[in-house]
């Protein structure tokens, strides 16, 4: 027969009492809770000023590449990082994997450009 350590019962014992904790929170505030509903509650918040058109544009904006771009570089420049800490661990191996790795990421970044992804203005026509 196996013996639990005690580390395992304390630990069944804290996630137990987190989800109590959890739901009577969640069951406090549903009761708790205000639920009704007016036209008034019921519309977006704008800083105080109503809300007029709709919220959709005619074209889609390109901010969301921004935040895709610092994420891949974001990234590449950890790997990189990483591997110039330990450069003298990898040696060549290390060197020929690091220059697959910027080249792939090279290449991704002339096809994105190829593409018109880094077009920021309007376009010429």
């Amino acid at each position: 027969m196996d013996v639990i350590p005690i580390a395992f019962y304390q630990l069944a014992v804290y996630t137990l009492v987190t989800a109590i904790l959890i739901g009577v929170l969640l069951v406090a505030a549903r009761w708790l809770g205000g639920s009704r509903h007016s036209a008034e509650k019921d519309l977006p918040y704008e800083s105080g000023v109503i809300p007029s058109g709709s919220a959709r544009l005619a074209w889609p904006v390109p901010f969301y590449l921004v935040a895709i771009f610092f994420i891949v570089f974001d990234v590449e420049s950890a790997f990189i990082f990483l591997w110039a800490v330990s450069h003298d661990l990898l040696g060549l191996a290390g060197l020929v994997h690091i220059t697959v790795f910027i080249i792939v990421l090279l290449a991704g970044l002339a096809w994105l450009w190829r593409k018109g992804a880094l077009d920021w203005g309007p376009s010429r026509g």
